[in-house]
């Protein structure tokens, strides 16, 4: 019987459901976003593994604002923090 494996990005093995450590890394080697379609890219990514991070919503709201049509893209300090709060809990995980 397996032990272990991944189903749908998500590692399931005896200890339960656990982020694939190869998709965290890549996300964690991710530059500064500079484009709306990097700040989409990284919260899809991100948001794949929500489950994992308390009160994804509330930390991810200034980059998703960015996403909004009416609102200019200017990655200020509060989505710079955003957007570490976020890489930090996945690297958390990921361990």
């Amino acid at each position: 019987m397996v032990r272990e494996g991944i189903v749908l990005g998500h590692k399931i093995s005896e200890k339960g459901i656990e982020l694939d450590r190869a998709k965290v890394d890549v996300m964690l080697q991710l530059p500064v976003p500079k484009t709306v379609k990097d700040i989409r890219s990284f919260l899809g990514h991100a948001g794949f593994y929500r489950r994992f991070i308390k009160d994804f919503s509330k930390i991810a709201r200034p980059l998703t604002r960015l996403l909004c049509k009416e609102t200019d893209f200017e990655f200020d300090e509060e989505c710079h923090k955003s957007w570490t709060l976020l890489k930090d809990a996945l690297q958390v995980h990921r361990l």
